[in-house]
């Protein structure tokens, strides 16, 4: 997988790049806006890891820089790396619709194996968002009439989902089998009006309408 590393920190992005290189990667660091839309532009990235706060004003450079990569290019897997919860900014990058969208939180990174694991789900379409990001986007009561209608537990499950986890792991985190959260999914799916679909993911359609939902 080929990587872009947007990060102003040259500790954290050379460290993040070695330890992802070892992992058979292939990574370019850069250290701002500019320089990762002139490396976006000489080669996509399967991934682009973006901090939030970079140079010249360290506000939302990244944050900006991420919603124009998506709006140019939408197969390109956007991971948002900060040090604050920023829920707004996930409101702007999914404001599409789209898949392959991820936000961590740099401090609770603790294992490269499961940062790397994130990449992958989000060069495959898919969400992984911090339990703390989904967390704060779920007590913002933000509600439309179809989650309502979901069942205290069908919404734990939807939070877990929105954080990426596989079926098994949501089986593990609640003590059931893997039959019974399928079902729970089923119902999910069903209360939401996510009818099986040849061309559409209901399971990323499913989170995105749990985040963006008000």
């Amino acid at each position: 997988m080929y990587i872009i590393i947007a990060e102003d920190s040259a500790i954290l992005r050379d460290g993040l790049a070695q330890l992802l290189g070892l992992r058979g990667h292939r990574v370019t660091t850069v250290g701002d806006a500019a320089a990762l839309h002139a490396a976006v532009a000489e080669e996509p990235p399967d991934v682009a890891v973006i901090d939030i706060r970079m140079p010249p004003t360290h506000t939302d450079e990244g944050l900006r820089a991420a919603v124009e990569l998506r709006r140019r290019l939408p197969a390109v897997g956007v991971l948002l790396f900060s040090q604050y919860v920023e829920t707004r900014f996930v409101d702007t990058l999914l404001a599409d619709g789209s898949a392959g969208v991820g936000y961590l939180l740099k401090e609770r990174v603790v294992d490269i194996g499961d940062f790397n694991d994130a990449l992958d789900r989000v060069a495959a379409g898919g969400t992984a968002l911090d339990p703390e990001v989904v967390t704060q986007l779920f007590g913002r009561g933000r509600r439309s009439d179809s989650l309502a209608a979901l069942t205290p537990r069908e919404r734990e499950v939807l939070s877990l989902m929105a954080e990426g986890r596989t079926n098994a792991a949501i089986a593990r985190t609640f003590v059931v089998t893997e039959r019974a959260v399928e079902k729970h999914i089923a119902n999910i799916f069903t209360k939401l009006g996510l009818a099986a679909s040849d061309t559409d993911h209901r399971r990323v359609l499913a989170v995105l309408r749990y985040l963006q939902s008000s």
